[in-house]
Formats: structure tokens, sequence, C-alpha cells
């Protein structure tokens, strides 16, 4: 059952969190948290997500507010660090904000750059872990088939861990992985699971080697599990750069997971100047705890009341919809 508006208004606050640098194209990041029985819950589809889209973020966050979720496995998840799309000369500086990460996310095929400024990214990254350091890229659909195949080929060299969402359809990514199937290199697939009507397809196809899942845009933890159950895949567990409170609930999902291969994208924390709470990695790992936010920073990272005002109309909209969908 969804809970009355009334109660997810009773306790809701809107947050902006600064970041150290331009990710996903955003310099700040805003979310709703609300509290409900079970503990805080975040609602942050980003900002362009149609309200359809950004009901089913609002599910998760109810269901995490309001129900008890599947038992954990694991206190504590390791982590990955975050490299932005920045100039290779910042490599150092932004590993650095990662405590004890042994692997790298490498954001690549970026709008305006060029596979130059990819390789010379990657470099850095491998110059400063050594060669014990785990190494994925992330395309986010950046590249279609032609030109995946030519970067993965070209990325090579540094010992890719993976390649994540390198085309964006499935189609594509079968297309792709049958030709560097002979390198080595995984194909993860992304916004082929969390932004697809039919997320198993990939995995029918053939189409990936591992799924990447994350508890906001899928619906909750149970809604994950299941689709992770369904793709007989392994998974990994990745963040929508949500606050500490949406964290939180992406290590309660990590933490369910009944095998955890690969060291999860939870980090996110570092990207960000200030937070609702400390969720930042400490010796490659973060917390499954639940995490409350501290009143202090939830009144210092309060968004202007113009903003405040479009996601409580958010959340009107999207809670409509859920009556709807019953």
């Amino acid at each position: 059952m969804t809970p009355p508006l009334a109660d997810l208004l009773a306790t809701a606050r809107v947050v902006a969190l600064p970041m150290n640098t331009r990710f996903r194209g955003v310099d700040v990041r805003e979310a709703l948290l609300f509290e409900g029985p079970q503990g805080w819950a975040e609602f942050s589809p980003f900002v362009e997500y149609p309200d359809a889209e950004a009901a089913t973020w609002l599910a998760a966050a109810i269901d995490f507010a309001w129900h008890e979720q599947p038992r954990a496995l694991r206190e504590r998840i390791p982590v990955n660090a975050t490299v932005p799309a920045v100039g290779a000369a910042r490599v150092p500086e932004v590993l650095a904000r990662f405590d004890g990460c042994r692997t790298a996310k490498v954001k690549v095929a970026e709008r305006g750059q060029v596979l130059a400024d990819d390789i010379a990214r990657v470099r850095a990254v491998r110059e400063q872990m050594g060669p014990e350091g785990r190494i994925r890229v992330d395309a986010n659909a950046g590249w279609n088939v032609d030109e995946a195949e030519h970067a993965i080929h070209a990325l090579a060299e540094f010992d890719l861990e993976y390649a994540e969402q390198p085309c964006a359809s499935v189609d594509e990514l079968a297309e792709l992985r049958r030709r560097v199937k002979h390198m080595g290199i995984p194909i993860a697939a992304d916004e082929s699971i969390r932004k697809a009507d039919d997320p198993l397809a990939v995995a029918r196809a053939g189409a990936a080697d591992l799924v990447v899942i994350k508890a906001q845009p899928l619906g909750g933890i149970r809604r994950a599990l299941d689709i992770v159950a369904q793709a007989g895949l392994p998974a990994v567990v990745s963040s929508a750069l949500d606050t500490a409170v949406g964290l939180s609930q992406g290590a309660a999902l990590a933490a369910s997971l009944p095998s955890l291969e690969f060291d999860c994208g939870l980090g996110t924390a570092s990207l960000f100047t200030d937070d609702v709470a400390d969720a930042r990695p400490v010796g490659g790992s973060v917390s499954a705890a639940r995490v409350i936010p501290d009143a202090g920073a939830l009144a210092r990272l309060e968004a202007p009341p113009e903003r405040r005002d479009w996601w409580l109309a958010r959340l009107e909209r999207c809670h409509a919809l859920l009556d709807t969908r019953g």
C-alpha cells in the first residue's frame, strides 16, 4: 500500500549537495528525503526524467522507508573510486578522495572529448593504482559499435576489468560483445537494465557478461534482487549520484545479494564537498547500515525555496501516479 501523501510531506526535506567536480552534467545534486517507520529514504530522479520514470524511484524510496528489507548477508561493502571525465592531470586529486579503494571506474566517451582524452585519463589511473589496481570504464552508451570496438582495443593495454554500457541498444551490445570476446574484456549493462521496459532483454540476448543495478531506478531492493536472479548474471551495485541516505539503500541491496563478485559503485559520496551524513569509503569499503541524516547538515544543505517547491510538486505528481498503478 502506498502511504498517504501527507505522511511523506510531514518529514520531507529537499537538499542541494555541491560537487567537487562537474559530473553527469551537474555541479549541484538535488534530492528529496523523507522518513518512514523503517527510517530515512531518498527520492532523487534526475531533473530531466519524466514523471512516469520518476515514479519508480518514489516507489523504491517508499519501500525502503516503510517496509522491512531483505536480510543483510554482509556488514561492509567494497566500493570503487569514480573518476569523472577530468583531464589526466587531475586524476591523482580525484583518486585521493577515495580512501583505500582498489578499483576505479573511469568515465569515458564524454561529449566534447575524444578518444585520446579517454586514453590519457585511463593511463593516469593505471599509473596511480599500479598493476594490482582494477580499472573499469563507463561510456554511458556514448559510442556506436565501431567506435566502441576501436576504443576497447585502444584501452585494452590498461587491463580493463570490464566496459560498462559502451553502446545504447541491446542489439549493439550483443554485436560488440561478439566482436571483443576474444580480448577477454567483459561487457556490463547499466542503462539497458535500469531504463529499459524489459530489463531482462540483455540477458536473453546474450548482450552482457554482468549487470549493473541501482536500487532507486529499479523500484527498490526486492525488485532489483529479482532482476538479478532472473538474469542469472553477476551483478555490480551502483549509485545514481545519491546522497548518503540513497547510498545506504544501495549498500543494503549489495549486502543482500547472494554473491558479490565485484566492488560496488557506492563510494560516490566522495564526489560531494558536503553531504547529509558521512558516507565516504574508509579502507575501500562502506557500511551497509542505514543512515540517519544529520540535522545540522539538513539545515545547511537545504535547497532554495523555489527548488523545494519544484520537488514537492514532483513528489505529489509521482505519488498520484503510484496510486493509479495500484
